[in-house]
């Protein structure tokens, strides 16, 4: 089996693996576009958290964990508890490419556009604004962007929106 990380699953996947590999989804793009009233916020003050959304021509790069056998079915039993706490997830197995080439089905979350916590379209402003100041359940919605962005530059993964939302975050933050 194979699950693909796009967000926190980069840098915290919580599973046994036997290998991680770059790896590339056609037709998805990573977007804060999942408002977060568990993980990265609440009710009261939804932060944002990453979810890959439908994009004609768009492509998103992450990482392809494969996962034994005998530890799939505690891996999905992990991963459905953690990523579909509220339903704003879908889980898909769709195909990827990896570096070395191998195209691979993966176990995948990708956002419900039809869900009460999709927000996709947030202009970078709003979204860092709201990023800035939202904590939940697993900690700031700051530590979540910047650990992101970290992982992110560590496997030479460029994402310009990303990064722009990491500096400007550090300016709000920093500002206050």
């Amino acid at each position: 089996m194979w699950v693909f990380g796009y967000g926190s699953l980069m840098w915290e996947p919580g599973f046994a693996f036997t290998d991680r590999v770059l790896a590339r989804l056609d037709g998805w793009h990573r977007s804060f576009c999942m408002r977060s009233i568990h993980h990265r916020g609440t009710v009261e003050n939804p932060g944002l958290v990453l979810a890959l959304d439908a994009a004609a021509g768009a492509a998103c790069n992450g990482v392809a964990y494969s996962v034994r056998a005998e530890n799939s079915d505690a891996t999905l039993e992990y991963l459905r508890e953690r990523e579909l706490i509220s339903s704003a997830y879908l889980e898909k197995t769709l195909p990827l490419v990896l570096t070395d080439g191998r195209m691979v089905e993966a176990v995948t979350y990708v956002i419900d556009p039809d869900h009460v916590q999709y927000c996709g379209g947030l202009a970078l402003e709003e979204q860092a604004g709201i990023i800035a100041t939202a904590v939940g359940g697993r900690g700031p919605n700051t530590e979540y962007l910047w650990n992101t962005a970290e992982h992110l530059h560590e496997l030479g993964i460029a994402d310009p929106d990303l990064d722009w939302l990491a500096e400007r975050v550090r300016a709000l933050t920093t500002a206050t």
